[in-house]
């Protein structure tokens, strides 16, 4: 069970992460934040990150061996990356129509894999 909740924190983690990172590229899209300056951009960004913190941090916690949990430092970081990488080609397809996701996008993804595997190789 502790790996499921693991898996989806980090996942929701990932979310917000990548809103706050990428979404305010959107804005311009928005009336009200047309004018934004830069600070209020950042300020914005910097809330939805704190969603993201309130689930990454959970999630290394309860995942974490030292702490009970089914993984090393070393999986869960490698989880994350590949999370992280998933949820951000999701997010670009679906909210900016202009990206394409090529061949080389895919070989990427299947190296990625790759590298999962062999971390979670005994």
């Amino acid at each position: 069970m502790k790996t499921f909740y693991t898996i989806l924190l980090l996942v929701l983690s990932n979310v917000f992460m990548t809103f706050a990172w990428y979404g305010h590229l959107k804005f311009k899209e928005i009336k009200w934040f047309e004018s934004l300056p830069l600070i209020g951009i950042i300020l914005i960004s910097w809330g939805i990150a704190l969603f993201e913190y309130c689930f990454q941090v959970p999630a290394n916690k309860l995942g974490f061996k030292g702490n009970g949990g089914p993984f090393s430092l070393i999986e869960l970081k490698v989880m994350q990356e590949v999370i992280t990488l998933i949820v951000f080609m999701l997010f670009t397809l679906l909210f900016f129509k202009t990206e394409t996701f090529r061949w080389n996008h895919l070989l990427g993804f299947v190296f990625l894999i790759l590298a999962v595997y062999f971390v979670f190789k005994k």
